[in-house]
């Protein structure tokens, strides 16, 4: 009998571990749910590839490939746990970190309430070294190897093992801190370190500062967790190529992900955002927003014609981060987060979550606070089990706490369980804004894709708060980062900062440093196993008009020597993208000058996506209620309102151009659609709900 090849993703949440496996010979998709485990997520990962297996009934060695998101790096900056860092800098720099930016969270007219958040690394946790070089590269001062070696000494003397170097203008030329890493590895080898140069080679002192230091923090949970599974893996298949999802959209060997681990701080997100948006392409929806929904967070992004918008100027919680990434805004609202009571007795949610374990009270494994699942069970939103009866739930432990909560508020039980999934709503609602209405997009040409095992409980809620044109629910929507695991390509980023202006451009230069980064791509996508006919590249320029602050960036054609026409070609682009971004653009005016800050190459090593599948069709175009109704149960859609007796319809029964009228509650093994009071739910082709308020 052949050998089959089965490619699997798997997404580790706080919660549940997704899976998704794809036959590449019959184009077979199979996909499933397994618990996470926190303590070891190993056994999760292993237990869930070992039950996508049964399902297939195949054995390890049929795997051809394994490609993994992870949520360790994102949930341990949203949490804010992070141990204790050291940082080393230029001498006559050591309050960088302290000064950060100007800018104060939601305007100046919030200057007077706003109290600054600690630093990553506190004042007294930063050292300095003597040598500097200039913005071109040329060394100013030479390296003072006596400061730091009394630096190093320092901090292995109070026993911080983990450090982020960032010397100034080591964009330009890192030589100073490979010497500072040297020192390091000789007086403090058992520090963990990352350099500015390594980690993002662009200016900006304080934000290469920043990702480096973020790096710096997640490097140990990344590299152990990652070793952990793939040494699991080897043991269970031999051999099997093991990819970890990044955060720009691309998928990278665990071998060498370890070694740039702020990549992944948005890993699962990305690889749900790709996932979302390939199936709401196949849809015909073109613009789209992503709600995906976890046990710890609540992931949201904005997709165009099927490509999730990137940036350089993202966040995770409280860290600023500059790597290239999906442009994702992640808020402390999922399935596990804790609903609790601030000092002024206000009810809050989130951003703590109990995880998986111990879980909501409703699982029954030790949780001692309400959380938003716990507030779902009481309403009926969701019945009282999980994975289609694999878990079930104590909704007896579950109301006992929102009563409790109830009481402490001074409020009746109902309207505290809606109360919490009213919070919920407006954070999610509040992301959501953060990526359409602050970049100016009206948010009511967009559908929202709710995917994730609690992605779309709120969906109805966030229509009515946003003006939202409807919601578009896959297939298996607990699964869709998994699938989207399996339509990422290889994928890696370089950057070169290069400062000039658009009149003075010297060509040659320009041409020289994206060869240079081209070549970077190449070797790595040599290692990752790519014929060379196979590599596919692409540059982009960050460009600005002289005297801003900002950079805008822009495709820039591969494969074409550098001269004025491309150059040309390039400022008109960014002319077109500025008056898209801003209204307006100075290409008439000849006293504004166009500067050209960065230069990037993108390599790509391309990969075989799967096929989405059209599902029956029903016969006669309405719903069959005998065929899909499961039965009813008393659910509360709104606190003013008593519970009633609602259907309740099992999701694998809907065939194609089913309608169904809210107030309802569509199931399935790994997720749950309240359908509000005032909602339509179409099934079309492929299997989504389509789900529009009506007028």
């Amino acid at each position: 009998m052949e050998q089959r090849r089965i490619r699997i993703g798997i997404d580790t949440g706080g919660t549940f571990t997704d899976v998704v496996a794809l036959d590449e010979g019959t184009g077979e998709l199979v996909t499933t749910k397994t618990p996470s485990t926190p303590s070891n997520p190993a056994d999760g990962f292993i237990n869930g590839v070992t039950k996508v297996l049964d399902l297939m009934g195949a054995p390890g060695a049929d795997i051809s490939a394994v490609s993994h998101g992870t949520t360790v790096a994102t949930n341990k900056l949203l949490e804010g746990k992070v141990e204790r860092l050291g940082f080393i800098t230029t001498e006559g720099y050591e309050f960088m970190l302290e000064i950060a930016r100007q800018a104060v969270p939601d305007g100046y007219g919030n200057s007077y309430f706003w109290v600054k958040p600690p630093r990553i690394v506190p004042a007294d946790a930063v050292r300095t070294v003597g040598g500097r070089m200039d913005f071109q590269g040329n060394e100013i001062r030479p390296f003072d190897e006596e400061t730091a070696v009394a630096a190093a000494r320092w901090f292995k003397n109070r026993g911080i093992t983990t450090l982020g170097v960032c010397f100034l203008h080591s964009y330009a030329n890192d030589a100073h801190e490979r010497a500072m890493r040297e020192v390091l590895r000789r007086e403090h080898p058992e520090a963990i370190v990352s350099i500015s140069s390594e980690v993002l080679r662009e200016y900006r002192e304080y934000e290469r500062s920043m990702t480096t230091l973020v790096d710096a923090a997640v490097k140990p949970n990344v590299s152990r967790y990652v070793a952990n599974i793939h040494t699991r893996l080897e043991d269970f298949a031999p051999g099997i190529p093991f990819y970890i999802m990044k955060s720009n959209g691309g998928v990278l060997s665990a071998d060498e992900v370890v070694h740039q681990p702020i990549t992944t701080v948005l890993s699962g997100p990305a690889a749900g955002a790709l996932g979302a948006g390939l199936i709401a392409k196949r849809a015909g929806f073109s613009k789209v927003l992503t709600c995906d929904g976890g046990g710890t967070s609540t992931d949201v992004s904005v997709v165009l014609d099927g490509e999730p918008t990137l940036t350089t100027e993202g966040t995770v919680g409280a860290y600023p981060s500059k790597i290239p990434m999906i442009d994702v805004v992640t808020v402390g609202a999922g399935g596990g987060s804790i609903a609790w009571i601030s000092p002024e007795g206000m009810l809050k949610v989130g951003p703590q979550s109990a995880g998986a374990d111990p879980g909501p009270l409703c699982y029954a494994k030790g949780g001692t606070e309400p959380t938003i699942t716990d507030a779902h069970v009481v309403l009926g939103r969701i019945p009282p089990h999980l994975l289609g009866g694999e878990i079930p739930l104590d909704v007896d432990a579950a109301r006992a706490g929102i009563d409790a909560l109830a009481d402490r508020l001074g409020i009746d039980p109902v309207h505290c369980a809606t109360g919490i999934l009213e919070i919920s709503a407006w954070n999610q609602a509040n992301a959501l804004r953060q990526v359409s209405v602050k970049r100016g997009l009206d948010v009511r040409d967009f559908m929202l894709t709710t995917f994730g095992g609690s992605g779309s409980l709120l969906a109805c809620r966030l229509v009515d708060i946003l003006d939202l044109a409807g919601v578009v629910v896959p297939q298996n929507p607990g699964n869709v980062s998994a699938f989207g695991l399996l339509t990422v390509d290889v994928k890696n980023d370089y950057v070169q900062t290069m400062v000039a202006k658009h009149q003075s451009l010297d060509y040659a230069a320009v041409q020289k440093t994206f060869d240079e980064l081209a070549d970077k791509a190449a070797n790595a996508l040599d290692g990752e196993g790519f014929p060379r006919d196979e590599h596919r590249y692409s540059r982009t320029v960050d460009l600005r008009y002289f005297g801003q602050a900002f950079e805008v960036r822009v495709a820039a054609p591969d494969g074409q020597t550098i001269d004025a026409a491309y150059a040309d070609q390039v400022a008109e682009a960014f002319h077109a993208e500025h008056r898209a971004l801003y209204g307006y653009d100075f290409r008439d005016d000849p006293t504004q000058q166009v500067e050209w800050v960065n230069l990037r190459v993108t390599g790509v090593g391309p990969i075989t996506r799967p096929e989405l599948r059209e599902v029956a069709r029903a016969e006669g175009g309405a719903l069959l209620a005998d065929r899909a109704l499961k039965l009813t149960r008393p659910v509360c859609f709104d606190a003013e309102l008593a519970y009633a007796d609602t259907p309740v319809y099992w999701r694998p029964d809907l065939r194609s151009g089913d309608t169904l009228q809210g107030p309802a509650v569509i199931e399935e093994f790994g997720s749950t659609v309240p359908v509000h009071p005032g909602f339509t739910v179409r099934v079309d082709a492929l299997g989504n709900l389509v789900i529009t308020k009506e007028a």
